[in-house]
């Protein structure tokens, strides 16, 4: 029996942790690229991108940010190109999603709820900062909603409909899927699903392993056959929660802007890393690895000749 294709996605950058916390955070549109890439090559179908200010690194959603490094990629790797609607908090609906709306990717991510998104904690292990934005971004985020109403939702999918684009659905609740059933059951959003359950963050699920399996569960009820589960787990829960769901069907995604970490107190050096690591968890478990054709046939994307880059 051929062994099942599990993705792997790997999310460069994001916008979670600041420079100041590892030196080796991918800010410039050269270090994001060379990032992905050297992501690709070592096993991962999918890279999920964000944008920094090169000088500072504070996160930026602007299309002349993106733009450097997605034509790079391309031109360098097959993979898969994922780019956010999240951006950063800090920032409206319609700026997150014009990255999308210009570049037309074959694959974006869609956050399925409005939420608390709490970064300060990371406050009490980090304390000296490079930059003035770093500390107060952290800080700010106590009293900081992420916002993704119902509207939003519905205007970031209606604006994505023409251009082929389909949605890493990132779910930080059960709620989220709830969310998602809802659109599925108004025709605004059609299967197959590419569901991203979110365990660790504080003001989400938890990581703990009931609520990876009440997270499948939930959604196999709800969708049934109808979609793909891939998992990420913040921070020092990130290959846990990989290994747990890989060995019960799920994809898998890793990355700097999940966890900084390779291990405990070891910085990973690169994004390269830990897609290694993970593919060794995954290739240990019996399974293999998709590249990122059998990426594209199990999520029916559009291929990479139709995005607008």
């Amino acid at each position: 029996m051929a062994a099942r294709k599990v993705i792997i996605t790997c999310a460069v950058t994001g916008s979670i942790h600041t420079p100041s916390m590892s030196p080796h955070l991918p800010v410039t549109a050269a270090e994001i690229a060379d990032a992905a890439v050297g992501a690709a090559e070592a096993g991962a179908a999918i890279v999920h991108l964000h944008a920094r200010n090169p000088e500072n690194g504070l996160p930026d959603q602007s299309p002349g940010a993106f733009e450097p490094f997605l034509k790079v990629i391309k031109q360098r790797s097959d993979c898969v190109v994922n780019i956010t609607t999240g951006g950063a908090a800090t920032m409206t609906t319609e700026e997150r999603l014009r990255p999308v709306a210009v570049f037309k990717p074959e694959v974006a991510s869609l956050n399925m709820g409005s939420m608390n998104f709490g970064l300060y904690p990371m406050l009490n292990r980090f304390k000296e900062f490079k930059h003035e934005w770093e500390r107060s971004y952290l800080e700010g985020s106590r009293d900081r909603v992420f916002k993704n109403t119902f509207a939003d939702i519905e205007y970031i999918l209606t604006t994505c409909a023409e251009n082929g684009t389909r949605f890493e659905i990132e779910c930080y609740d059960i709620g989220h899927l709830y969310t998602l059933a809802h659109f599925v059951d108004r025709k605004i959003i059609k299967p197959p699903f590419f569901v991203q359950s979110v365990f660790g963050i504080l003001g989400g699920i938890g990581p703990h392993p009931e609520d990876v399996l009440h997270m499948k569960r939930t959604a196999d009820r709800l969708f049934g056959d109808q979609y793909s589960w891939s998992v990420l787990g913040a921070g020092a829960n990130q290959m846990r929660i990989a290994a747990q769901a890989a060995a019960m069907g799920g994809n898998v995604r890793v990355g700097l802007e999940d966890s900084i970490w390779l291990g405990p107190g070891q910085l990973a050096k690169t994004n390269a890393e830990q897609v290694a690591k993970v593919r060794g968890i995954i290739e240990g478990l019996g399974l293999s690895i998709a590249t990122p054709a059998e990426a594209r046939d199990i999520l029916q994307l559009k291929g990479a000749d139709r995005v607008a880059f």
